[in-house]
């Protein structure tokens, strides 16, 4: 009995130790109420609202009328259900038309962004769609067309209405059971249709009063970057102050990737918090050199004031994206607590900004730009204000500010290694050596560079600052071209489990917000999802949606049926398998013959079929074979079939020994997946 007198009396000291550090939980919880709406099988009805919205504000009004220790969890509680809440309400009122057909026609509307897909092609966002032989209750809000043949040297101006004839499809659903679902992440970008034309894209009508401004300001931005600094140089500026990457060849795209300096190319808190900070120091420190205005005004509130109105104008101009969005509220935090004589970086402050993004994007918490952002920021915080607090220094004045920035990139990368590998299924081995060769150089170089440019534009000479700006980037680059060069440049890892990266994000946050001895209790979840990750089953058979390509899982690999064709989709099972070969690789893997390819798995015969006249070979199979064909077939014999009609139900599949798992299955009955 005293022992657990004992225990007890302990868990509640630990308990009562939490008062003052429990508001950095709050955006825990109401990520634990989206995540919970996002894993749903289906689609909830009103009745679960309505029953949240009950239990949310029965757990809220307790709390608050009873306050006391255990009042916390009842706010808690409020925020579960108030998150799933949130994420539905949210997913019901951007809802829009979805094609539910493959299109070919005359394809019109207003092109409200650019962009450059995978595959290096100019594509337009348009909205305000007129499609042919389609009603009004039937066309998408947006569409997205890539730029293919002819259509490559259109001349579109922003805002502009364009027609063109174009493919369009609906939105994919993942390539593989359990994948990226491109639908969902369609749903809340409004985007009804994808596709591509290979004729020219006319305006119809030029852009009019004052829709889509600061669009067209950007474009226009962006123009000038690239004229002035040709080349990758030129859409490296252009991506860093307007959001435009459209500009930056696939190559250089690959160097930054490989060399983990891609996320120089975002706009993203680095970015802002060294464009805001630039401002802020230099405002600070100007007017303290004013005796009269140092001694008769609040210098450093009125050097925050500033940047905040330099950072909103920032975001304006970079597009406002989610990233950016997010960035800018992180800053802005930072700011309004310096100008309320707060502490500036705290985890109270990544709390609220976290608070802030969710509540008005709950779908970005499935995002990997959310993901790492927050976890580069929360380690960030919480080493050096464990550094203040303990008061542990860095060595003497001259040495501190570098080992200041190797510690920095050291912790951002470890925070955001695992949320990368998971999403990315690659690992940059020399990325902290790429990181520091170049964050220093994007801090004092490039940002000032730009906002120099950006202050001589009256005077005419903004190509002195954009000449200093094209240096710092044209070293970067190169820094990511010679690091991309080194052998063994990137590691590769197979996609975890899905409950893999909640289990990090639970024990690394358990671990940080957790206040006294229990805080060690956040090593269970990780050493949990270490193991799992470390033991993830990879499918031994992959068929894509169409029918068009199967992969089949050896000890060298897997093995794809085709060495070209479905380029996507063959590109996504080897990165998920964690294997660096490209399709054509993997397909010398697959033992060709006269006949259709075929391969043994699971213990019988895989064979695959493409084309009306292998088709027409094929009138017969064995038992125990598993046939995949691109179109109809229909051979004697006892074998298992997978044609288009199936597969355009069912969705990517995965075949393992004891089960057969669908795309369609996973992804559930949700506002997003196609009705029956």
């Amino acid at each position: 009995m005293q022992a657990l007198a004992r225990i007890h009396r302990e868990c509640l000291d630990e308990w009562l130790g939490q008062r003052g550090h429990l508001l950095p939980w709050a955006p825990v919880c109401l990520g634990l109420g989206i995540g919970g709406y996002f894993s749903l099988p289906v689609e909830p009805g009103g009745g679960l609202y309505a029953a949240l919205a009950a239990l949310g504000l029965i757990t809220f009004v307790w709390a608050w009328v009873r306050p006391g220790i255990w009042s916390p969890l009842g706010y808690g509680l409020a925020l579960v259900a108030a998150g799933a809440c949130l994420a539905g309400a949210r997913a019901h009122r951007i809802a829009a038309p979805v094609l539910d057909f493959r299109y070919y026609g005359p394809v019109e509307g207003r092109v409200v962004a650019m962009d450059r897909s995978a595959s290096d092609a100019l594509r337009l966002t348009l909205d305000r769609v007129i499609l042919a032989r389609t009603s009004p209750d039937r066309l998408p809000g947006r569409v997205r067309v890539s730029l293919h043949g002819d259509a490559v040297g259109a001349a579109v101006l922003p805002g502009a209405r364009v027609m063109t004839t174009a493919h369009l499809s609906p939105p994919q659903g993942p390539v593989e059971p359990g994948g990226f679902d491109f639908r969902r992440h369609a749903w809340f970008q409004q985007l009804g249709g994808v596709g591509y034309t290979r004729v020219p894209v006319l305006t119809v009508a030029p852009p009019e009063g004052a829709a889509l401004r600061i669009f067209r300001l950007r474009m226009a931005v962006s123009q000038a970057m690239r004229a002035a600094l040709p080349g990758d140089v030129g859409g490296f500026a252009a991506a860093v102050t307007t959001g435009d990457r459209s500009g930056v060849s696939q190559g250089a795209l690959d160097d930054l990737r490989a060399s983990n300096l891609a996320h120089l190319l975002a706009i993203s808190g680095l970015h802002m918090g060294l464009l805001a900070g630039f401002v802020f120091g230099v405002l600070r420190y100007g007017l303290a050199l004013i005796p009269v205005l140092a001694l008769r005004l609040p210098v450093r509130k009125i050097a925050a004031a500033v940047a905040l109105v330099v950072a909103a104008g920032y975001l304006a101009l970079s597009g406002g994206n989610i990233a950016t969005e997010r960035a800018f509220v992180m800053v802005a935090v930072a700011l309004l607590a310096v100008i309320c004589d707060r502490r500036a970086l705290s985890l109270r402050a990544v709390a609220i900004a976290a608070l802030i993004v969710l509540m008005l994007r709950p779908e970005a918490l499935l995002s990997p730009g959310f993901q790492m952002s927050f976890a580069a920021t929360t380690a960030l915080v919480a080493v050096f204000g464990w550094m203040r607090d303990g008061a542990v220094s860095l060595g003497p004045a001259w040495i501190a500010p570098v080992l200041g920035v190797v510690m920095s990139s050291a912790v951002a990368g470890a925070a955001t290694a695992p949320v990368g590998a998971a999403h990315f299924n690659a690992m940059a081995k020399y990325g902290l050596l790429a990181n520091l060769l170049s964050v220093p150089v994007m801090g004092v170089l490039v940002i000032p560079a730009a906002v120099l440019a950006l202050c001589l534009v009256p005077l005419g000479l903004q190509g002195v600052g954009l000449w200093l700006m094209g240096q710092g980037l044209r070293w970067i680059l190169g820094v990511a071209h010679r690091v991309a060069d080194l052998p063994q440049a990137q590691g590769f890892v197979p996609s975890p489990d899905a409950v893999v990266l909640p289990l990090i994000a639970l024990g690394a946050l358990w671990g940080i917000l957790w206040q006294g001895r229990l805080r060690w209790l956040g090593l269970a979840p990780l050493g949990a999802a270490i193991v799992l990750w470390a033991q993830v089953e990879r499918p031994p058979v992959l068929i894509a949606d169409t029918g068009g390509l199967v992969g089949v899982m050896t000890d060298a690999g897997r093995a794809l049926s085709k060495p070209r064709g479905a380029g996507f989709v063959a590109g996504v099972w080897l990165e998920n398998d964690g294997d660096g070969a490209d399709q054509a690789g993997a397909a010398s893997r697959w033992p060709r013959d006269d006949g259709p390819p075929h391969l043994p798995a699971l213990g019988r015969e895989v064979v695959h079929i493409t084309g009306k006249r292998a088709a027409k070979g094929f009138t017969r199979c064995t038992k125990g074979q598993i046939v995949v064909s691109a179109v109809e077939i229909a051979p004697t014999g006892p074998c298992r079939i997978y044609g288009p009609d199936t597969l355009r139900i069912s969705g990517a599949l995965a075949l393992y020994p004891d089960r057969i798992v669908s795309a369609r299955d996973l992804a559930g009955q949700r506002l997003w997946t196609p009705r029956d």
